[in-house]
């Protein structure tokens, strides 16, 4: 694959068009079919690519860009429901590197001299959910969808028992859209698959897809069946503000009788965020639920407001994802592949490899120079 440094105006537009149809097509897999054909790595590693593209050649940046796009189009069967605010993505980040300039972005902007304060959160593998309450009761609840617009799944989310009918406590806004994820232990998940095996059903590759799945049901009464969890961390539209730091907002969610993240903390400093991730990473393998990160965002909430969006994410927060999981398999065969414009393209025929969370029987080997370096052979 050519750098993006070599790559000519002309080559941009075609690598352009063909990042822009693919992700667009992954997206679809992953937000309504909740069937992923690749892996959360491999996804990034496209995205990551179209932005670079973009950057370098601004001029060239469709419309129907990845890089402006959250989510997918909600599915035809479920009705539509309009954000109040729109649910928008984090940037990400991959290295101890991308931290340290993330904190220095956040104080360059905000002109500070002193350390910032930051909650470092567990990054759930889940599906967001935004849940509206109005005078303290649940009266509606959407998927992500493309950000603005997403799925009613109302009647489903009133089966999940760790989402209160009505909130508990005092203090909450008169209406408020509470924002969080729906997921599934690793646990309830083996149980699931288990039930699912013995009645001849379908089984799921992995927590995610399986609670994506079962918030998704037009039938809540299946929903109703399926042991969904919920951890809450975050709000759309409300009424009026709860709190002054997004610390004393979780512990306002928690009153209210939302789960949230216990693995949550607040940090100091670019050091802070660098302990928290390696914390994280350690107790990664024992928290019995999947998480693909951590989450930074900047604690005081005026602040926030100050730094305000770029493009489709906050300039407050940032998604720190784990490297990319890592699987052994054996090779069987080397097909090529011709293209559109007669390049060539390797592929490696694998047995089936389960690699974060998807079944990979396949592998791009990109050129003859990338086989040579590996030793790839039968």
């Amino acid at each position: 694959m050519k750098a993006v440094a070599e790559l000519t105006e002309a080559e941009a537009v075609e690598e352009l068009t063909r990042l822009a149809d693919e992700i667009a097509a992954h997206d679809i897999r992953y937000y309504q079919e909740d069937q992923p054909l690749i892996s959360d790595a491999d996804y990034d590693a496209l995205k990551l690519r179209n932005s670079e593209i973009e950057a370098r050649f601004p001029h060239l940046i469709r419309e129907n860009s990845p890089s402006l796009r959250v989510g997918a189009a909600r599915a035809e069967q479920f009705a539509p429901v309009e954000h109040g605010v729109p649910m928008l993505s984090l940037d990400n980040a991959f290295s101890d590197q991308d931290a340290i300039e993330f904190d220095a972005r956040v104080r360059r902007f905000l002109k500070l001299d002193e350390e910032v304060a930051y909650t470092a959160e567990p990054k759930i593998d889940g599906l967001s959910c935004s849940i509206r309450y109005e005078k303290g009761r649940l009266v509606q609840a959407a998927t992500r969808g493309d950000g603005r617009v997403g799925e009613d799944v109302t009647a489903n989310v009133r089966t999940i028992k760790e989402i209160p009918q009505r909130l508990a406590g005092s203090g909450w806004p008169d209406v408020i859209e509470i924002r969080g994820e729906v997921y599934l232990g690793h646990a309830e998940f083996a149980d699931l698959n288990a039930a699912a095996e013995a009645a001849g059903q379908k089984t799921y590759a992995n927590p995610r897809n399986a609670a994506a799945g079962s918030l998704r049901q037009i039938d809540s009464k299946v929903t109703a069946q399926r042991p969904l969890r919920f951890f809450a961390y975050a709000w759309g539209y409300l009424s009026a503000s709860f709190a002054e730091t997004q610390w004393g907002a979780l512990r306002k969610l928690r009153e209210w009788g939302f789960q949230v993240t216990p693995q949550s903390e607040c940090v100091k400093g670019a050091e802070g965020l660098l302990a928290a991730y390696a914390r994280m990473e350690a107790e990664r393998p024992k928290l019995g639920f999947d998480i693909d990160g951590v989450v930074y965002k900047v604690d005081r909430l005026d602040w926030q407001q100050r730094l305000g969006f770029v493009s489709r994410a906050p300039r407050w927060g940032i998604a720190r994802k784990f490297p990319a999981q890592q699987a052994r398999t054996i090779l069987e065969a080397i097909d090529i592949q011709v293209g559109r414009t007669g390049a060539l393209t390797p592929v490696a025929r694998l047995t089936p490899v389960t690699v974060g969370g998807v079944v990979v029987t396949n592998a791009t080997l990109h050129n003859a120079d990338e086989i040579a370096r590996l030793d790839v052979r039968i």
